[in-house]
């Protein structure tokens, strides 16, 4: 098995994975003051929540949208599991076509879950990443990446109105009895679920108007769960995608 960590804005996932099986994903707050001794003990930490054994660790990789810490979190993975650890960017290999203005741009989350996408699911392909932003990135029937949009994502919305409308408060991601709101609560609640999901459905009978054809959409990301369940175009949930593009992306730079 290996050791995943994808860094991002507001958590960082780690997870063990291997050809067989997830072991496990958590999720780490992304604190950009601590130190590689820090980081390595919270790794630590984690494997042994799961009992996992680092001698069972035959190596690691590391994707990252908060420069800062990425060298910080591959030493201390380093540290811990005793084997080399790479990280997805200049120099490692990917397989992906990207058909971007500036390819090097494009995060190496998104990167490794089309990587992902690419061998397991049917092209052309939508994949929405819903993390600190909702992220949509399209490949085409030819197995490119041709592009996305970027939108804020469902917490950065709902304490964005929390914080800018003295008369709301932050609520939980729960689905209220109904659509019509009948309180503020229950009208927050909605408008960010039902919001989100509506959001969704649209993009995606856009990108596929766009194509001229169907696509499969793939669904993953800490707040995939909360709100993909109420979208009504057909989306997979997958919540290992991406620790499955960074095992991909790891056996192509062996």
């Amino acid at each position: 098995m290996i050791l995943t960590i994808d860094i991002g804005n507001t958590n960082i996932v780690i997870g063990c994975i291997d050809d067989e099986k997830t072991y496990f994903i958590e999720r780490l707050s992304t604190v950009r003051t601590k130190t590689e001794l820090e980081y390595a003990v919270d790794i630590k930490t984690v494997l042994e929540i799961y009992k996992i054994d680092r001698r069972e660790i035959h190596g690691g990789i590391v994707s990252s949208v908060v420069p800062q810490i990425t060298s910080i979190m591959r030493e201390a993975a380093e540290k811990i599991i005793r084997k080399p650890v790479k990280v997805v960017g200049p120099g490692l290999k990917t397989g992906l076509n990207i058909l971007m203005d500036n390819p090097a741009q494009l995060g190496s989350d998104l990167v490794a879950d089309a990587v992902a996408g690419l061998e397991e699911y049917p092209v052309p392909l939508i994949i929405i990443d819903m993390g600190t932003a909702t992220t949509v990135s399209v490949i085409n029937s030819k197995r490119c990446y041709i592009g996305g949009m970027i939108m804020p994502g469902v917490m950065v919305s709902l304490n964005a109105l929390a914080a800018n409308a003295a008369q709301l408060q932050g609520i939980s991601l729960e689905l209220p009895k109904k659509t019509i709101g009948k309180n503020t609560i229950d009208c927050m609640k909605s408008g960010v679920i039902h919001g989100n999901a509506a959001s969704i459905d649209g993009i995606i009978l856009r990108i596929q108007e766009e194509l001229g054809q169907e696509c499969t959409v793939v669904a993953t990301g800490g707040l995939a769960k909360s709100i993909i369940p109420h979208c009504r175009q057909k989306i997979i949930l997958d919540d290992d995608l991406l620790l499955k593009g960074l095992l991909a992306i790891y056996k192509k730079n062996q």
